[in-house]
């Protein structure tokens, strides 16, 4: 599967997704964003950054935590990953990454990468 970058047939908008989830989760995460578009990198599918962490937070007011409870100071081992995935497939990987994530929550960001075009 070729994702269009730079140097495969001409240059493609590029979004990276970070995202932070319980450890045990990652590969449910995972496939559901790979699913939806994301992790393509030239001839090579399922590209992912995948590194070790803990993350901390208080579920307060109308939180769900999934782990936890309210008012109490949670450390959590957790993954942090990063995806690359064609712009205009932005709102779909998100969308996949929500739908899939454990908590209520989850913790993520998205950045626009630079266009290269290399021809």
């Amino acid at each position: 599967m070729s994702s269009g970058i730079a140097g495969q047939g001409g240059a493609q908008a590029l979004d990276v997704l970070v995202f932070c989830v319980p450890r045990e989760s990652t590969d449910d995460v995972l496939a559901a964003v790979f699913q939806a578009g994301a992790g393509s990198i030239g001839d090579y599918e399922h590209c992912a950054f995948v590194a070790d962490g803990v993350g901390q937070f208080r579920p307060i007011r109308d939180a769900r935590p999934v782990i936890g409870q309210l008012g109490n100071l949670e450390h959590v081992p957790e993954h942090r990953v990063e995806v690359v995935l064609p712009r205009p497939l932005r709102a779909a990987v998100v969308a996949a990454l929500l739908e899939a994530h454990p908590y209520d929550v989850p913790a993520y960001h998205v950045l626009e990468t630079a266009t290269l075009d290399r021809s």
